[in-house]
């Protein structure tokens, strides 16, 4: 189902967005950046978090970026990663392939500021070995996004 409802996600918006499938894994941010020959900074990695009134926020942040307990306290309160199993069963994507389109259910997106020191950045495409192409600004306007400074 993942990948298909990338596919129908951008199909429903008109948007006619390339998804690079590979033989290879791209699931770690350091495969990813290989595999496509991008430094790891542009890789845009999809976490998924509980915070603190218990509802699911995805978090979509360069590759690099660490999260700022500080930052991230101030802007969602206490917050904890969801996990691998967890994750798949709310987003409807496998770990490594965790991304804020084509969701299993609706989800608040933020997108972190340190997307923004790219023009171009990959997130994952609904599996452990695609990707799309696009701004950091299209990435959270397709998503309807917030922008936020966490890491």
């Amino acid at each position: 189902m993942s990948l298909q409802s990338v596919r129908e996600f951008f199909l429903a918006r008109d948007l006619h967005l390339p998804i690079v499938e590979l033989d290879v894994s791209t699931a770690t941010v350091a495969l990813a950046a290989e595999a496509h020959g991008v430094e790891p900074g542009r890789i845009a990695k999809t976490l998924a978090f509980r915070v603190r009134d218990g509802r699911v926020i995805l978090l979509v942040a360069s590759g690099v970026a660490r999260i700022d307990n500080r930052k991230f306290r101030e802007a969602f309160g206490k917050g904890k990663m969801l996990p691998p199993e967890e994750v798949a069963e709310t987003t409807g994507h496998p770990v490594g392939g965790v991304c804020p389109f084509g969701l299993a259910q609706a989800l608040p997106v933020y997108v972190d500021e340190s997307l923004r020191n790219f023009d171009e950045v990959l997130p994952a495409a609904g599996s452990v070995n695609s990707v799309v192409r696009m701004s950091p600004d299209m990435l959270a306007s397709v998503t309807q996004a917030q922008w936020v400074d966490v890491c």
